[in-house]
């Protein structure tokens, strides 16, 4: 017996790139670090903030890839001369990845007081009327 995916559902043709953020969406998993927000901004505008404390901004990379937000950390190399007696603040490398709807783009980001802002906005496209003419063969 073979397996039906949700792409290859005979009523479903071209929806083959929906499939695909479904499973990109699925196995990126639900790690909780670091906390963000997301929040409505305007009309057409949103606004992912995320709790970036100790990190500059060269420590952090932006990038879109196929419709993926992905937003990389790195923190550079530590002090080896320091000694922790309690070491409770986290030091270490994030990925956090975010799946863009169709038509929306990144407007920019900010870093303030710790905290990552990365806007966005919907662009709405103008309707598109097509007429098809009928032809012989």
């Amino acid at each position: 017996m073979t397996k039906l995916t949700f792409g290859a559902h005979p009523y479903l043709l071209g929806f083959d790139q929906l499939e695909r953020l479904v499973e990109r969406t699925a196995k990126a998993g639900s790690e909780g670090y670091p906390p963000f927000n997301i929040e409505q901004s305007g009309e057409n505008a949103y606004r992912i903030t995320l709790a970036v404390a100790g990190f500059r901004e060269e420590d952090l990379a932006i990038t879109v890839e196929d419709r993926q937000l992905l937003v990389r950390g790195r923190q550079g190399e530590e002090d080896a001369a320091r000694i922790y007696l309690h070491r409770g603040i986290a030091a270490r490398a994030f990925q956090r990845s975010f799946v863009l709807a169709e038509g929306v783009e990144v407007a920019g980001a900010a870093l303030e007081n710790g905290l990552l802002h990365i806007d966005l906005k919907r662009a709405i496209p103008e309707p598109v009327v097509q007429t098809i003419r009928i032809g012989r063969k």
